[in-house]
């Protein structure tokens, strides 16, 4: 059953990047990242009275709500606006990265050192993310090759240079590297989510999170436009979408919580990241996303990666 859960996990949550990328076509990525965040909050709130109410709070719980919950405002914005500007196929399958920038944060924060099969993890994720790329790297080294008259040299790309292409790509679509911030401050926030979950319950830790970070979206929610565009306006004005999409993150969590008490953590979280491969055939078939092949494959790869990492 929680091979189920888990999967049903990754689906929602591949479900909730595509209607929130909908939704950012005519809203700003303030208002979506509040919009289904406080969704979240009204719909896990009676689940958590139904399952137990308020556990008991322990004092590291503040201090990991304080820094955890500051970081993902910043990181969740970054989230947004990286599927607003960049296709869904190439943003979202980078955040699989985050194991590899948690093989240096882990251990400064809560001393969980690597092993061997972490390394092979990571290699399977740098892998993943040249593939991911190579669509990117073609279509910029024709680019190159068709606007360059200077010399007949000029015309082809050298050797080295096709070889970086998928990572000069990566570096050149700002879509790319938000979500490379994303994917690091995950890595930093991920271990201030364990102090969380282990002084309240995993439940009660996710309800908070969603709700400092809708919290924090109000005031640029209230700053943002003019006349009848400020405020929450627009907001009910596309409620059902809106409603949608916080409605698939609700339920993503509700069901890796679930599947959290029948099976270990990391199990869970490998199998979530299956939402990476939904992602890419969502950005293709709904979103007309190109290079459908090479995404897809380097996302298979990524998340081979995060697999073994997992589950050795």
């Amino acid at each position: 059953m929680w091979l189920l859960f888990a999967s049903l996990t990754a689906l929602f949550e591949a479900c909730k990047d595509a209607t929130g990328k909908q939704s950012l076509k005519t809203l700003d990525e303030y208002s979506v990242l509040f919009s289904f965040m406080a969704v979240g909050v009204g719909l896990l709130w009676p689940v958590l009275m139904i399952s137990g109410g308020v556990p008991p709070i322990q004092p590291g719980f503040w201090w990991a709500i304080f820094i955890g919950g500051g970081l993902n405002i910043l990181a969740f914005i970054l989230y947004v606006k990286a599927l607003k500007m960049a296709d869904m196929s190439l943003t979202v399958p980078l955040v699989t990265l985050t194991p590899l920038f948690l093989l240096v944060t882990s251990p400064l924060i809560v001393q969980e050192w690597p092993t061997s099969a972490d390394a092979a993890g990571v290699v399977l994720l740098i892998i993943g993310s040249y593939v991911l790329n190579l669509k990117a790297a073609t279509d910029l080294v024709d680019l190159a090759s068709g606007t360059a008259h200077l010399s007949q040299s000029s015309l082809q790309p050298s050797r080295i240079q096709r070889l970086c292409g998928p990572l000069l790509a990566m570096a050149r679509n700002p879509g790319s590297r938000m979500m490379l911030c994303v994917a690091f401050i995950w890595s930093i926030t991920s271990n201030f989510d364990k102090i969380g979950v282990n002084n309240s319950s995993p439940l009660f830790w996710a309800i908070a999170l969603f709700t400092v970070i809708a919290g924090g979206m109000v005031p640029f929610v209230f700053l943002r436009g003019e006349g009848r565009s400020k405020g929450f306006g627009p907001l009910l004005a596309q409620w059902q979408l809106l409603g949608i999409t916080g409605g698939f993150n609700a339920i993503a969590v509700a069901l890796q919580m679930l599947a959290l008490t029948m099976a270990p953590v990391a199990q869970v979280i490998a199998v979530k990241r299956m939402s990476a491969l939904i992602s890419v055939l969502f950005g293709h078939f709904f979103f007309g996303e190109k290079g459908l092949k090479e995404r897809l494959l380097g996302a298979v790869i990524m998340v081979s990666g995060v697999v073994i990492m997992a589950l050795h």
